[in-house]
């Protein structure tokens, strides 16, 4: 019972190590590329936590709105696999590190904004003005997962050039009218911090194409984002705007402290998106028309002119006006507004001048960082001070360098990219380990459940082991102690007869006396069940001796084979046997007033035979169905069979049949009825 319950449980448990151990990773054919099938849980929540702590350090796709560049747009064409290019002339070959290509961008009425025309396959070809096939340093297909997308792609590189290339080899449908076609926000070239495409010439496959002034090739140089500069760090800067009625020519003056070889200027347009939609046009405060000058001399009397800027459209105008001139060393600076912003109200009461911040570049750096720029005007409001033009900081707060900037947004799209599947995987191994979770608790139910039922089974058998014990304690003692009394009361009897004998009534008394010793020892045996061993040690002579004892008086024939057989039995075994046997002599000398009796005993490796007939009055004169209840009780417990019947000439036989093979299976060897 004990090997039962051990078994069950560990059974149960071996379950649920095998459950537990059954949760697989799960399989995504579009997450694979992040590997996620391979990741434990506990790399896939770590991995979740580095992107989600990743992304709050990056800048924020903040798209601009208004009127304003979109970059370039070719031809159409009817088919995806038309060949379209757009080639910058970046002038006197020069190492580039990196390219940018900016997506033009699309407000889609179901899925929101989106990539339009970005193409689906292409290269990046670079060369010299030597070489005009150009080497390929960097090819893209579908494969390579870039649409959908907002964000820029950063491609990283390493090559001396002259002129770079954008060769798309199959295009993408434009989302208005489902035509093919290649459109590109910006190009941006960087050698270091220095974009060297910036407004340089553009030659394209699409010959004479004029499709609205949006669309020119010169746009995609021009420098203007389809994004506001959104980072996530820095603080809150208002920008700075004069009052209304300055005077016609505003100017602002800064110092260096030293000179710089200066070679770009970006100017940052006041932030229009604190209200949609806007309430100001996106010109207001910047100049239709200025200048900017730079000298070593604080008076500028050798002032040279950097460069001259002036709006032909709202084409010209964007979040971030970025320009570049010839390197020029230089202190004092200074920016005159020809044509300074004149308010479009009819009510406006005169020339206004404003901006975000003033970046002044010398090697890739701002320079004018923290600088004071003086004017010959004043704030419209005391928030708006010139502090604000060099403070590094706009309304969503710290201005980042145009390259840093690029690779923060392409980052973020990776990132964000990456993120759902995931946290799609996660969901998934969250939802396997939640079903896995409910089938362990039904299993420790049902363990617990079963370990009810093993408990109350064993109470149960144990139980029963105890009235089978005493069942058998009560049988040992009636047919052990019943036939010994039997025997004495004989002996007894035949003492009386003989008390003139000497001889024979000594010999009697001996026997009285051995038979008397006998029963207390088996008593003690009957009631000790432990020590049963030490009876029925020789079954044979066991049996003889007590035929010999019981049926003094009568004519007995025993025949016994296969003593080996009888001898390998289990001690309980051959107990039993040997009670059941002394039962059926005592049966016979109480009730059959039988004068002949024989027993036959035929032992094999698989079936024990008893059979003890005698020529007495037969099973009429037997109680109930012919088998005293002593004898069925005592087959019961040796797990045999036993019957009886009327021999022909009168008197009865009783047979007994067990099996002795393993399990208790086998066949039993019949011998021919005895008459």
């Amino acid at each position: 019972m004990n090997m039962f319950r051990t078994t069950a449980i560990f059974a149960g448990v071996s379950a649920a190590v095998a459950l537990t151990a059954g949760m697989v990773q799960a399989t995504d054919k579009d997450g694979s590329r992040y590997g996620v099938e391979h990741q434990s849980l506990a790399q896939l929540e770590k991995r979740l936590k580095t992107i989600d702590a990743e992304i709050e350090q990056l800048a924020h796709y903040s798209l601009r709105g208004g009127v304003g560049p979109v970059g370039y747009r070719s031809l159409k064409n009817k088919e995806n696999n038309t060949k379209e290019w757009i080639q910058v002339e970046l002038g006197e070959a020069a190492p580039i590190d990196q390219v940018v290509l900016v997506p033009s961008i699309w407000r889609d009425t179901k899925t929101g904004f989106r990539a339009d025309g970005f193409p689906r396959e292409f290269k990046i070809v670079a060369g010299t003005a030597a070489d005009t096939n150009g080497t390929v340093i960097s090819s893209f297909t579908e494969a390579d997962y870039l649409l959908p997308r907002i964000a820029p792609v950063v491609i990283s590189c390493s090559a001396t050039a002259s002129w770079l290339r954008v060769e798309a080899d199959k295009l993408s449908a434009r989302a208005w009218d489902g035509e093919y076609d290649l459109e590109l926000a910006e190009i941006l070239v960087f050698n270091g911090q220095e974009n060297i495409a910036l407004r340089k010439p553009v030659n394209t496959s699409s010959k004479g194409f004029g499709e609205g002034k949006a669309r020119k090739a010169r746009f995609a140089v021009d420098g203007f984002l389809p994004y506001l500069l959104d980072a996530s760090q820095g603080e809150q800067s208002i920008a700075f705007v004069s009052k209304p009625g300055i005077v016609d020519k505003p100017i602002l003056t800064i110092d260096l402290e030293k000179p710089y070889p200066l070679n770009r200027l970006h100017l940052h347009a006041t932030d229009l998106s604190d209200t949609v939609p806007h309430s100001t046009p996106a010109t207001f405060g910047i100049p239709k028309k200025l200048i900017l000058e730079g000298a070593n001399q604080a008076d500028f009397s050798d002032a040279a002119q950097l460069l001259s800027f002036e709006q032909d459209s709202v084409f010209e105008v964007g979040p971030i006006i970025m320009l570049n001139f010839p390197q020029t060393i230089c202190r004092y600076v200074r920016l005159i507004a020809i044509e300074p912003y004149l308010g479009t109200e009819p009510k406006a009461s005169g020339y206004q001048i404003g901006f975000a911040e003033i970046e002044l570049f010398s090697n890739g750096r701002n320079v004018a960082r923290g600088k004071l720029f003086h004017t010959n005007f004043e704030p419209a409001t005391h928030d708006r001070s010139l502090v604000s033009l060099t403070d590094g900081l706009n309304l969503y707060g710290q201005i980042l360098p145009i390259r840093e900037w690029m690779q923060e947004l392409s980052r973020r799209h990776d990132l964000e990219t990456e993120r759902p599947f995931v946290v799609e995987e996660l969901n998934r191994r969250y939802s396997k380990q939640k079903v896995n979770l409910h089938r362990l608790g039904s299993l420790v139910v049902l363990m617990a459940a079963g370990i009810v039922i093993i408990i109350v089974l064993d109470r149960m058998v144990r139980q029963r082991a105890i009235y089978r014990t005493r069942e058998r304690i009560a049988a040992d003692l009636h047919d052990e102690l019943g036939a010994n009394l039997h025997a004495i009361g004989l002996l007894s009897g035949i003492a009386e007869s003989v008390v003139n004998e000497p001889e024979t009534l000594t010999e009697t008394v001996r026997c009285i006396r051995a038979l008397t010793k006998r029963t207390g020892e088996a008593t003690k045996l009957c009631t000790n069940m432990l020590e049963a061993n030490g009876l029925c040690e020789y079954l044979v002579e066991e049996m003889k001796r007590a035929s010999y004892r019981l049926l003094a008086d009568l004519e007995h024939n025993i025949s016994i084979t296969g003593e080996k057989f009888l001898q390998d039995l289990k001690p309980r075994k051959r107990i039993d046997l040997f009670l059941f046997y002394k039962e059926c002599l005592t049966n016979i000398i109480r009730h059959s007033g039988a004068t002949n009796v024989t027993t036959e005993l035929v032992a094999s490796e698989k079936s024990i035979i008893l059979i003890i007939c005698d020529n007495g009055r037969g099973m009429e004169q037997i109680e109930g169905n012919g088998i005293p209840s002593s004898l069925k009780r005592r087959a019961r417990l040796l797990r045999g069979k036993v019957s009886a019947e009327q021999r022909a000439d009168g008197g009865t036989c009783i047979t007994l049949k067990l099996k002795t093979g393993k399990w208790n299976i086998g066949t039993v060897d019949i011998p021919p009825k005895r008459t």
